[in-house]
Parts: C-alpha cells; structure tokens; sequence
C-alpha cells in the first residue's frame, strides 16, 4: 500500500504557471490559551490566530514569480495568493488549502563559489483572509469566529 511522504505532495501557487517548489511549509498558531485558577488548568479561552509558510524555489520558479511581478509593475504588488498542497496514497489522501497568502521575498541569494547544489531563494508568506486554512475541506477555523468577516 502505497502512503503518503512528504514528497509525494503536488502543490498550486494562485494562478500562477505550474512551478516545482523545492520545499515548502506550512504553520499554524492557534493562540488559545490554557485559563488557570489558583494555579490549576479551569478551560481554555480562544486567541488570535496566525497561519505562515516558507517555499523554497529554484531559477526556474523565480522567473515564473518575477514574471508576475514585472506583469503587476512590482514585487510587492503581487497579490495575495490561494496556496493548495495536495497529496494522494493508495488508501489516503490530502488537501491542505491557505487562503490569502502574501508572498515575501526573504534569502534572495546565497552565494557560495564552493557549492554544488543550484540556486534557491527563500519566499515566505503569511496567511491573510479570514478563510484562513481548510485541511481535507474542513476549515480550520470555527465558523462563529468568523461569522462577521467571512462573505457567505
């Protein structure tokens, strides 16, 4: 039975030319606390919540990117982007769906005369709409938490 690795994930980057990401990640904080009376856990209150990631792209990616940000006149007026990492096994499957990403340019070059391996630049991106993640459909955020900023 064939299972899941982390390198069997495809993953689509807003409307962009399909692009071969070297690495990507994708983080949650949740920000619900803990409440403690006298010192002893009594339930949990909800927090702010933040969702980020890094992609790590090569030569090739870079100038689908930097084709975009020449079309929109600039890097920082790329929009933000709907990132979608799927994967498939013989008896599983996932989707994990980011809404709203924006894409910030962070290691651009690294330079090493000693180096075998090809050029990678770092794009980190922060979760911006309310939408925020949806994992295998389900949405990460309880809908009463968002029932006044998400458009039905």
């Amino acid at each position: 039975m064939k299972r899941i690795s982390s390198s069997a994930f495809n993953m689509s980057i807003g409307d962009f030319a399909k692009m071969r990401v070297e690495k990507a990640t994708l983080k949650i904080d949740d920000g619900r606390k803990v409440v403690k009376d006298g010192g002893v856990p009594n339930g949990f209150v909800d927090g702010e919540v933040s969702a980020d990631g890094e992609l790590e792209l090569d030569a090739t990616a870079m100038g689908i990117l930097a084709a975009e940000a020449t079309s929109k006149g600039s890097w920082q007026d790329i929009e933000p982007v709907d990132i979608v990492f799927y994967a498939k096994g013989t008896n599983e499957e996932e989707k994990v769906e980011a809404f709203g990403c924006l894409l910030n340019l962070t290691d651009i070059v690294e330079y090493d005369p000693g180096s075998d391996k090809k050029s990678i630049t770092k794009v980190s991106f922060e979760v911006t709409s309310p939408d925020f993640v949806r994992i295998n459909e389900v949405p990460y955020l309880s809908p009463e938490r968002t029932e006044n900023i998400v458009a039905k």
